[in-house]
């Protein structure tokens, strides 16, 4: 774990956790916060032994207050003439990652934090969490973060909290109510608890299947029917020919625990078939 840091990183047992770690400032984001998240997706999708992630925030009242204001500058640093593939580099789904991420949120949610929440494969919360975006209420525009929410929830959650800017706060249980978040929580530590219980469930299966899986779930909210499917069939087909895909029903069989291979590119040979 990398202590003293903005955020922290550390991996155990297959889990990779990520940890927005400026409590007393809200968990915003700085310049270098993004950087550091940015590294930090890639190495969860490079590592082999991490085949799935956590990320949350430090302490009980915020999980990430979005971009830290007083960063904020005319032209945001050249930004402005950056496409956002390229401008927006932090959240597991802006940086491509295949492998399952969990999002356990510890507290408030707002602007950029909600990328988090929406980019993330399952959201796990604390009871107290409440999710907001104030753009507009500094004069922003509220973009990026409610094409998310209106993926989960439907264009009137994010039109309602982007209009409103800071005059709204949308509590856990609406948030649960819309789909914006899965489970909630009693407390921040038993979100986050939940969040490793899941994590751990995960880790023990087929880590290609999983990935796969992941891919034609999503797959489905970007694309019209009847191409979601014809994706999502490719998907299962060409897993196939990968090893797990034997090595799961004969662990069954044997009654044993299965030996998942990691590597994506694995292939089962000839003969062998």
């Amino acid at each position: 774990m990398q202590n003293g840091s903005q955020l922290l990183f550390d991996i155990a047992d297959g889990v990779a956790a990520l940890t927005l770690n400026r409590p007393e400032q809200g968990n915003a984001l700085t310049p270098e916060m993004l950087v550091a998240l940015e590294q930090a997706w890639a190495r969860v999708e490079a590592e082999s032994s991490v085949v799935v992630a956590i990320i949350t925030g430090a302490g009980e009242r915020h999980f990430c207050t979005g971009a830290a204001v007083g960063d904020l500058a005319p032209g945001v640093g050249g930004l402005q003439h950056q496409p956002h593939r390229i401008a927006n580099r932090f959240s597991p789904r802006m940086c491509q990652v295949s492998k399952p991420v969990i999002c356990a949120v510890n507290g408030l949610v707002n602007a950029a934090g909600l990328n988090f929440v929406t980019d993330s494969d399952i959201v796990v919360c604390a009871a107290n969490a409440e999710f907001m975006d104030t753009h507009v209420s500094i004069g922003l525009v509220s973009g990026i973060e409610q094409i998310g929410i209106a993926r989960r929830a439907g264009v009137g959650a994010a039109l309602l909290m982007a209009l409103a800017g800071r005059s709204y706060r949308m509590p856990a249980e609406r948030a649960y109510q819309l789909g914006i978040v899965d489970l909630v929580e009693p407390t921040a530590a038993d979100a986050m608890a939940r969040a490793r219980t899941l994590a751990k469930g995960i880790a023990a299966n087929s880590p290609q299947a999983t990935a796969l899986s992941k891919r034609a779930i999503w797959a489905s909210t970007e694309m019209p029917d009847p191409a979601a499917a014809t994706y999502a069939w490719e998907l299962v087909k060409s897993h196939w020919g990968h090893p797990d895909f034997a090595e799961g029903p004969k662990a069954f069989a044997e009654k044993r625990q299965p030996k998942w291979n990691a590597d994506p590119n694995a292939r089962v040979r000839r003969d062998e078939d």
